[in-house]
């Protein structure tokens, strides 16, 4: 069985392309999220392996889920992606344990790179 993500991510087309490439390529899609408050909610129903967190979005945002989901299962495994390649916040993120930053428009081979390195 593929290792099964959440995705989330507030623009339902973004979602869509991430659940092709992950699809595509073995991987399960355990749910998806529209902002951080439903990600926190979804993983703690859902235990995914891995889950990926759009940084900007409405209620919560991607930093406050991830501390969010870290702070419920500190062995959680994340990986942020953003449209604004902002050095502040890719620090901020990966100090509160994002394993990962990929930034959109999503390219495949960046995405699969940036999940098998995370959870193989």
């Amino acid at each position: 069985m593929g290792k099964r993500v959440l995705i989330t991510d507030d623009a339902a087309f973004m979602r869509m392309m991430l659940k092709d490439i992950l699809s595509k390529n073995g991987y399960e899609i355990a749910g998806e999220a529209e902002n951080g408050k439903v990600a926190i909610e979804k993983y703690n129903e859902l235990k995914p392996d891995l889950v990926t967190l759009d940084i900007t979005m409405p209620e919560l945002d991607g930093i406050g889920a991830l501390k969010g989901i870290k702070a419920a299962d500190p062995n959680a495994v994340c990986i942020m992606c953003s449209a604004m390649g902002q050095q502040a916040m890719v620090i901020e993120s990966i100090q509160a344990g994002a394993k990962d930053f990929i930034v959109k428009p999503f390219q495949a081979d960046r995405v699969l790179e940036a999940v098998k390195k995370a959870i193989g």
